[in-house]
């Protein structure tokens, strides 16, 4: 049987090059586009149903519309480029439309708040409508806002299957107690993902995350329903829609979580591992005791010991020199 092919690219963007951007408005010209003026462009042209945007910033270009692959094919690459860099646009590569589920987390890295593991289901239509929306690794998003809103979206598509797996401070603790290392209970979390969205599309033959681990960690942790599928790893995955989908997925939960709890303590509870977050663990251990960073916090962290070292000693901690 042949694999169907992915439906017809109706957006393309990519860096130029100041020069690249003026031979492009040359050659538009050239061929009869019509421009008008657009906020933030260089310059805007149109014709028929497929428009070119520049914009001020990069410059970058967006392409879309019908006709936007046959045009990136017969003129930008061989009149612009020369040799379009495929490495710059992932929509060059089939396994983007072939069904799939994307896995990444969100809160690895930050003392307070859970570990949320999320996954994202994606076949033809769904990776091109992603794509078409702007879905991207939450790491290139700096509005929880704008997180909330592409979260809302991605649960709103037709025929979206997605898992959410967040994992609160008192219970990654037990976990972290348990496992010794962080890799192994990421993989533990991935796998429950994974099995999650199995139990709702039986027939995804492949699963892809970034890569943290061998993949072995996460088949050991996966149960019969999952035995079957084909796990990838690889650096840069958030590349690739379902994986940049499940990221937003994993950011919504993990700020919704923190929000809620900063409420809640009526104390604003920081991101990431700096000097900030360290002094207002200091100011809720005063303040509550040394218990309350079992609740709120991953006590394998170095903070943990620095604020609270009666309490939390990183090298009685199994896999302690694994801890970040």
């Amino acid at each position: 049987m042949t694999s169907p092919q992915p439906p017809a690219k109706t957006i393309h963007t990519c860096p130029l090059t100041p020069a690249q951007a003026t031979a492009l408005q040359g050659l538009l010209r050239a061929r009869g586009w019509k421009f008008e003026p657009r906020p933030y462009t260089l310059y805007f042209a149109q014709k028929e149903k497929l428009t070119a945007a520049v914009y001020e910033k990069g410059p970058n270009l967006v392409l879309q519309g019908k006709g936007t692959e046959e045009f990136v094919q017969s003129c930008l690459s061989p009149e612009i480029f020369g040799k379009l860099p495929v490495e710059e646009d992932t929509t060059h590569d089939p396994a983007v439309f072939t069904p799939h589920v994307g896995i990444d987390e969100s809160g690895k890295g930050d003392f307070f708040g859970p570990l949320v593991i999320a996954g994202a289901y994606v076949n033809p239509a769904i990776a091109r409508h992603y794509m078409e929306s702007g879905i991207q690794d939450s790491k290139r998003i700096s509005s929880d806002r704008r997180i909330r809103e592409l979260a809302q979206m991605i649960r709103r598509t037709p025929g979206a299957v997605t898992d959410v797996v967040c994992i609160g401070p008192e219970r990654y603790n037990e976990i972290y107690a348990k496992f010794g290392n962080l890799n192994r209970l990421l993989a533990w979390g991935h796998a429950r993902v994974i099995e999650n969205l199995l139990a709702l599309q039986p027939d995804c033959p492949r699963a892809l995350s970034d890569q943290f681990a061998n993949p072995k960690l996460i088949q050991r942790a996966l149960l019969e329903r999952g035995k079957a599928i084909t796990l990838e790893q690889r650096t840069k995955a958030e590349s690739d829609p379902a994986v940049a989908a499940a990221s937003i997925l994993a950011r919504e939960a993990f700020i919704n979580w923190m929000q809620k709890q900063s409420e809640t303590l009526k104390r604003e509870l920081p991101r990431g591992a700096s000097a900030a977050v360290k002094n207002t663990a200091s100011a809720l251990v005063a303040a509550h005791g040394a218990g309350i960073l079992l609740s709120i916090a991953k006590t394998h962290f170095k903070t943990a010991t620095e604020v609270a070292p009666e309490h939390f000693n990183r090298a009685a901690l199994p896999g302690s020199n694994t801890i970040i």
